[in-house]
């Protein structure tokens, strides 16, 4: 018995829509790059070959430099990230401020180091060069939540609120 084929991933009839709307705001296609991965991103979840080339040839791009642009930007994911994303910054104001403690901490917390998913698929944990927060290091991103001027209580409630399926709330800027 053969299995089924899968569907060739393409926009969704809301996000087509979208799209259309983004190619009309910017000079050319190339700009659309950036938008238009994060709408199928979006979409899927991540971003695989097949969506990778689909954007390519939906913008008239090379593949290899919809990939090249993948690969340098960590708001991209190549494989299903956690439902909670951590993104922890590892650049120099973060690193003087204790981000290798709460790296630490996160492993052991977690139970899985940078690069990898809890196995029942809650947290994923990543590393990364700059998340443009260095007034409020150190700092960490999850999902699309900021989270600065982090201690191991800061990150303790953080870690308790996402296993509770709480929203967590970005700190104003500068807050302690």
């Amino acid at each position: 018995m053969k299995a089924a084929a899968q569907e060739k991933f393409a926009f969704n009839k809301e996000n087509e829509e979208v799209f259309q709307e983004t190619l009309k705001k910017y000079p050319t296609k190339m700009a659309v790059l950036l938008p238009a991965l994060w709408l199928c991103q979006k979409q899927n979840g991540h971003l695989t070959d097949e969506i990778l080339e689909y954007v390519a040839g939906r913008l008239d791009l090379s593949p290899v430099h919809v990939y090249s642009v993948v690969e340098f930007y960590t708001m991209y994911h190549r494989r299903p990230p956690g439902k909670y994303h951590l993104q922890l910054c590892r650049t120099l104001s973060c690193t003087l401020c204790g981000c290798e403690e709460l790296r630490e901490h996160l492993a052991k917390r977690l139970g899985i180091a940078p690069g990898e998913k809890t196995r029942d698929g809650l947290f994923s944990l990543e590393e990364v060069e700059c998340l443009g927060s260095c007034g409020t290091a150190p700092v960490m991103r999850v999902n699309e939540v900021y989270c600065e001027n982090l201690n191991l209580e800061k990150v303790d409630k953080i870690i308790e609120m996402c296993k509770a399926d709480k929203p967590l709330e970005e700190e104003p800027m500068g807050a302690h």
